[in-house]
């Protein structure tokens, strides 16, 4: 049975369901909470633009991910809204619920939730269902992991994925899926480890004839970087 939110949420709520929270006087657009019944209670973040997206970016830890839609407004580029599922406080299970690698059925889970759940409240909800092409998924470190994963699995859906220094525990496959969507890559010149991820994933896509963007940035692991590069990723994806 499809998980339902808790509240009732709209771009412009009224009423007493979802809680907007508007940042004081930064962004023009507006933040609204969900409360989804999945795993005991996921919540979901969605930074609603002023005006009508032309592009759509899910993410995972969205509690952080989703504030950065200032980003988006400063930096100009095409009015995109961003859907943050919430991610898992404690790192083990995170990183489990992200990579497939090594809890298959709580990856699936999570999966199923991400892709079909949050995307569905998405669609009925927020009244945003936009074409592949306009649809991206971004992550960083272990949600850069489950990014390059949603991407690779489901490319009818994400036509772009963002990726920030991604974590090793999922590889590229010896075989790549087909069709695959265009990929953006960072990584920072101060984590190596991340670094090296980023590079064999950039490797393997291009070998595989994907698009594919590759940036490596001075900074170290969690660094502003990420939130930089961020505006560029939407640019190049939703820019024409």
């Amino acid at each position: 049975m499809k998980e339902q939110p808790r509240n009732h949420v709209n771009p412009r709520p009224t009423g007493s369901g979802a809680a907007p929270a508007k940042p004081t006087g930064a962004v023009s657009g507006e933040l609204v909470t969900g409360t989804f019944e999945y795993d005991g209670g996921r919540q979901v973040t969605v930074y609603v633009p002023r005006r009508a997206p032309e592009g759509i970016v899910f993410a995972g830890d969205g509690q952080r991910i989703s504030k950065w839609g200032r980003l988006l407004e400063e930096a100009g580029v095409p009015s995109t809204m961003i859907v943050g599922v919430h991610g898992l406080t404690d790192e083990m299970l995170r990183l489990h619920e992200y990579s497939p690698g090594f809890e298959p059925e709580r990856f699936a889970a999570h999966e199923k939730f991400f892709v079909e759940d949050v995307r569905g409240w998405t669609d009925s909800r927020l009244g945003v269902a936009l074409p592949t092409e306009r649809t991206a998924v971004f992550g960083a470190s272990a949600g850069g992991e489950l990014a390059l994963a949603l991407g690779l699995r489901h490319p009818h859906i994400y036509g772009a994925v963002f990726c920030a220094s991604p974590g090793g525990g999922y590889k590229p496959p010896g075989v790549m899926p087909g069709p695959l969507p265009r990929t953006y890559l960072v990584a920072g010149t101060q984590e190596p480890f991340f670094l090296q991820n980023a590079r064999r994933w950039a490797d393997a896509l291009r070998d595989a004839n994907a698009d594919v963007v590759m940036k490596e940035r001075a900074g170290s692991h969690g660094g502003a970087f990420w939130r930089e590069e961020f505006p560029l990723m939407v640019a190049w994806a939703f820019g024409s």
